[in-house]
């Protein structure tokens, strides 16, 4: 995740979004220091996974659009992803759904014992893998590299094995009016599994997401048991989800 780079590290992951290559000695010129600091920065971020180093230089490893989406709202995500670990229980199995809020949740579990994730996220996965307390697993299926996600019927097949007590999700948009909405009916397709194999599904998602609308309506509003959001979600939307059986959180 890009969460706790520097800004310079920063500049080079969007010069990358904006070139597709560079080079260290641009990237020299550009960002006035020396080729060796250069150097030293594209080995870090190789190292997370960001970018691979070729032949003076470098290339994305992951969609420039995720890169674009993690260095949105860092801070709310944060808050809203650690609101989410919250809630997790010492023992508990989860789930947990692609996207770049949800794939935060892992790096806030730590203190936590004999937690298992059961996810089709390769950012997730990532976050995760570090924590000894936390047994992975990983569903295999069709690879998306515009999400960093499993998707397909062998993904969904893996869900289906499990039973869990919180399932954590995504969106793309969300209102009373069209419920949970994705622009990928795949990943919608997940969600629905996700959400049959839980207790409790939690909806992460910051404000400027309520009342916008993806193509693909996947479920009801009120399929969520509990919804975390930010402090700048409207009062009036509040007024009108208080009416509903969802819990919302604001953080």
């Amino acid at each position: 995740m890009t969460t706790d780079l520097s800004d310079r590290e920063k500049q080079i992951l969007n010069l990358l979004i904006e070139q597709g290559t560079v080079t260290v000695v641009e990237l020299s010129k550009q960002l006035s220091v020396s080729e060796v600091t250069i150097r030293s920065d594209l080995r870090n971020l190789e190292e997370r996974g960001l970018l691979n180093r070729i032949h003076g230089g470098a290339v994305p490893s992951i969609h420039p659009n995720i890169i674009e989406r993690q260095n949105l709202l860092v801070e709310t995500k944060q808050r809203i992803a650690k609101a989410a670990a919250d809630l997790v229980q010492d023992g508990d199995t989860i789930m947990i759904e692609a996207g770049t809020t949800t794939a935060l949740i892992p790096r806030y579990l730590f203190g936590k014992r004999d937690i298992h994730i059961i996810t089709n996220s390769i950012l997730a996965f990532t976050a995760a893998k570090s924590n000894p307390s936390i047994k992975l697993t990983v569903t295999g299926g069709e690879f998306r590299n515009s999400t960093e996600s499993f998707v397909g019927s062998v993904a969904e097949e893996a869900l289906k094995y499990f039973n869990v007590r919180l399932a954590f999700v995504g969106t793309d948009g969300f209102s009373l009016q069209r419920g949970i909405t994705t622009h990928l009916m795949e990943a919608g397709d997940i969600i629905k599994v996700m959400q049959n194999k839980a207790e409790q599904t939690v909806l992460v998602a910051d404000s400027t997401k309520w009342e916008k609308m993806g193509t693909v309506s996947i479920l009801p509003l009120q399929s969520a048991d509990i919804i975390i959001s930010d402090k700048n979600f409207p009062k009036t939307a509040k007024q009108e989800l208080e009416e509903t059986n969802i819990k919302l959180l604001l953080v």
